[in-house]
Order: structure tokens, then sequence, then C-alpha cells
């Protein structure tokens, strides 16, 4: 991590954090102060999106369906994937909150990143005590990727959206498949939920 002054706040992404059992440990033993914010969306729509990413690298991949399930007669799903893992958002807070306390931990919505990005930002900005000065007026949405993106990045004149790996369309799955995911899914979420103390709406 680069040296920071008073007043700065320096900030690093790395997704796997949050599903590695060795990360808290670490992370504390860093800096016990350090806040964490993890963006998390419906497990199952990230289980699709992970395989889409997967898919576009590797063609010849199995099918999602048999990727998902141990034992397709009996619904036995395969939780040894890491696409269905990952969803498992109460287990893996589990493993933070033996380090971390839910004051330094922040949840942000992936759907509402998308539906009211200066929103979310600002719980960002309030978690982070950082004045709120991302407002609506910094974004507009990009029909073609189904994204907003800011109007102007910083030190540039020209709008910044997401990446081309973003906002691939998914591979059509079979809506039993999908159906039995949302059931495995929902004890975890509610979980979640209680948890966080916010509801995401996954299981509407």
């Amino acid at each position: 991590m680069p040296k920071t002054l008073e007043g700065q706040i320096t900030m690093e992404k790395t997704p796997s954090y949050f599903v590695t059992r060795e990360a808290p440990a670490r992370i504390y033993a860093m800096s016990r102060d350090t806040k964490l914010i993890v963006v998390v969306r419906d497990p199952v729509t990230r289980a699709i999106s992970d395989y889409t990413q997967t898919l576009s690298k590797k063609p010849d991949i199995p099918t999602f369906d048999s990727l998902t399930f141990k034992n397709r007669t009996t619904g036995l799903i395969d939780t040894s994937w890491s696409a269905i893992q990952i969803g498992i958002y109460a287990k893996h807070l589990d493993n933070w909150l033996q380090f971390f306390p839910m004051s330094q931990i922040l949840f942000v919505s992936g759907e509402r990143l998308i539906s009211d990005p200066a929103g979310e930002l600002g719980r960002v900005q309030d978690f982070l005590g950082l004045k709120r000065i991302i407002t609506d007026k910094h974004f507009y949405f990009n029909q073609t990727k189904g994204f907003p993106c800011l109007k102007k990045a910083e030190g540039s004149s020209k709008p910044h959206c997401l990446g081309k790996t973003k906002g691939r369309t998914h591979p059509n799955i079979d809506p039993e498949v999908v159906q039995r995911l949302r059931d495995f899914y929902r004890p975890f979420n509610m979980k979640f939920y209680q948890m966080t103390g916010r509801k995401f709406g996954w299981d509407d």
C-alpha cells in the first residue's frame, strides 16, 4: 500500500478478497481500522454472469446446467463450483466478522448501482466520511450497455463506461434451473439480510 497522508484515503480493489479465507486476518494484521466495501448482487444472476464470462474465454466448457448440479435428478446443487460458492454471501461474511465489526463493512447493492448510482454512491461517501459530491448529474444511462456511465471521467473530457467485459448478453438458462438456484440461495440470502440489516430484494 502507498503511504497515506492525514486527510487522504487509500483505496484498493480486489474482488476475490471477500471469498478468500485468509484475507480477513491479513488485512486486520495490516490495519484493523480498514473500512471494507463489498458490491453484491443477486447470487443467481451473479452465477450466470460468472459463467457467461468464463464461456467467452473458454467456449468449450460444459453447460451451465451440468455445472450447477451434482445430481440433476435429485436437484443437488454443486457448491464446490466457484460460480455457485461465491454467492453464499452469509458464509463469507461470517469469516470477516471474526475480525471486523459490521460498522466497518459496507455492502453495496449491485442492482441499485445500476438503477440509482448516485444514491448508492451517496451511501459509500457517507460510510467513508466524505462530503456527498457525486450526484445524479454525474451520470447518463447507456442504452447499449444497460449501465449508467460517468458523464466525464476525472482528468478527461470524455465519458467513462464500464469495459467491454461488462454488460454481456447472458445465455438462456432453463427456468427450472434458475428456480432451483433461487430456492437454494433463499435461506442464505435471508441470513445475509439479517446479518447486514439490509434487504436486497433478491427473493421478492
